[in-house]
């Protein structure tokens, strides 16, 4: 998917591949080999199905950066190659000359998967004209009110939402926040590897699409 100059493509599950000047990868998990190489990684909590050594083995080079939560730091330490880490919290912003990044919270509110008092994250990316919201490993929280501020005149505002279920929040959960982010386009994730259905994605579609949001279900890459 191309939106101006960016080029956004899934990678199966929760994990992405942004490219433009910079490439930087979102979660990678069951990534196929012969990808770009990273410029940014950005981790969201430890879980195996986001932060993957053996995945971020296949795409980490020197001088990668790797942004994570500091339960992903015994993992992301064994690489050999010389990588820079920073351990995130939410809150958290970021300057990569023409890419800025900022953390923001992801949590369960009940479920015991992904505890707020963990600090696990999710990140906004801002390019000049696009803005991409990646969730994380999330249900409906109230800060996710704050993220309307993102759909400006001028900007194009992407969020990719999971909509698996039982882990995050499901098809129906994501549509409502969606209803609260309010993007331009909405994406949906965390579907058709470990749990979630193409039938999740297309529900969701469905319940956007009637409240006037643009919805678009990418093919794995």
């Amino acid at each position: 998917m191309e939106l101006g100059e960016i080029e956004i493509e899934w990678l199966g599950h929760s994990g992405f591949l942004l490219k433009n000047s910079k490439v930087i990868y979102i979660d990678p998990f069951k990534i196929k080999s012969g990808l770009p190489k990273a410029d940014i990684i950005l981790l969201t909590h430890s879980h195996f199905d986001h932060c993957s050594f053996e995945d971020i083995g296949k795409i980490v080079q020197d001088g990668t950066r790797i942004l994570m939560t500091a339960d992903s730091q015994s993992k992301v330490a064994r690489f050999q190659v010389p990588i820079r880490m920073e351990v995130v919290s939410p809150g958290q912003e970021y300057d990569f000359g023409m890419v800025k990044i900022s953390t923001v919270p992801a949590y369960n509110i009940d479920k015991s998967f992904h505890p707020k008092e963990e600090g696990l994250v999710g990140y906004v990316i801002k390019f000049n004209d696009l803005i991409v919201y990646h969730a994380g490993d999330t249900d409906v929280i109230p800060e996710m009110q704050k993220l309307t501020g993102h759909n400006q005149p001028g900007k194009k505002f992407v969020a990719l939402l999971p909509i698996g279920g039982r882990f995050t929040m499901s098809a129906e959960e994501a549509a409502e926040a969606a209803k609260i982010i309010k993007p331009s386009v909405a994406i949906p994730m965390h579907w058709g590897t470990i749990i979630g259905a193409r039938s999740d994605a297309e529900e969701f579609k469905e319940l956007c699409e009637a409240e006037g949001i643009q919805v678009e279900i990418l093919e794995k890459n």
